[in-house]
């Protein structure tokens, strides 16, 4: 019983990971028999000398680490923003009713949309790609705090004001417990549309960056450098992705909650 156990969990370990296995092989076994032409995709033993290069000139690490500032301080900045501003909207109708609707008006230009107009603004260093990465993830972290502050059970809220909560209390005890699966649902879609848009951002104005080695490849028509490069920004993204879903789970755990995620996939 417990071997059959341990093998239907094994399984459902590596269940995610079957289809980027057949790609894998098919992609191997076409470049194998010829059957893809090395022009158009590379290889896998060419990516992966790539890849060796880049970690052992350290280029790999220098660029890594350019796109990884910049996304984490863009994901802060535009979390940070629109768990205030979903926070403040959730809380009040008044100020749902004077910010929503320009809120949803602005939020439908897109990230290359905002690029000239910052641009003229703050010119093309550095500000330029935390500003519109903070913008990508501020969009689904706004309305995924709205959403979470509006779904506490109003029968929680009416025993809160029967054993006399403040209305700091019923946020802080009531409402943001009841909003935490949702919070960190918003939050893992807002670092989806941050690392999304920085590889855009670096695909526009950089000298530096995962994005940019994307493009450095492409012009020197090197596809073992970009395949190289696209592969590190995808598994990058898997794994923040990954701590965040682990981070939500504990939580939710702890507060006998059941992630936003879970619920979804039931």
């Amino acid at each position: 019983m417990n071997s059959r156990w341990r093998l239907q969990s094994l399984l459902q370990a590596v269940d995610p990971f079957w289809l980027p296995l057949a790609l894998f092989a098919l992609w191997a076994v076409g470049a194998a028999q010829g059957w893809i032409s090395a022009q158009v995709l590379p290889p896998p033993q060419f990516v992966w000398e790539t890849l060796c290069e880049l970690a052992t000139s350290g280029d790999l690490w220098l660029h890594a680490q350019a796109s990884l500032q910049r996304v984490l301080v863009g994901f802060l900045a535009g979390s940070l923003l629109g768990l205030l501003l979903g926070a403040a909207m959730g809380l009040s109708k008044t100020v749902e009713a004077y910010l929503l609707p320009t809120f949803n008006a602005l939020v439908q230009i897109p990230v290359l949309g905002w690029m000239p107009f910052v641009l003229l603004l703050v010119g093309i260093g550095e500000p330029l790609k935390y500003i519109l990465i903070a913008k990508a993830a501020l969009v689904p972290v706004t309305l995924g705090t709205l959403q979470g502050f509006r779904q506490a059970p109003a029968t929680l809220l009416e025993v809160g004001q029967v054993y006399g909560y403040s209305k700091r209390q019923q946020v802080l005890e009531i409402v943001v417990p009841t909003a935490l699966p949702t919070l960190f649902t918003a939050l893992r879609l807002g670092f989806t549309k941050a690392w999304l848009s920085l590889v855009v951002v670096e695909l526009v104005a950089s000298s530096e960056g995962l994005g940019y080695l994307i493009v450095y490849g492409r012009q020197l028509f090197q596809l073992d450098l970009v395949m190289a490069a696209v592969i590190i920004v995808g598994a990058g993204g898997y794994a923040f992705d990954s701590l965040l879903d682990y981070a939500e789970r504990r939580i939710a755990a702890r507060h006998g909650a059941v992630p936003a995620t879970s619920r979804i996939a039931l």
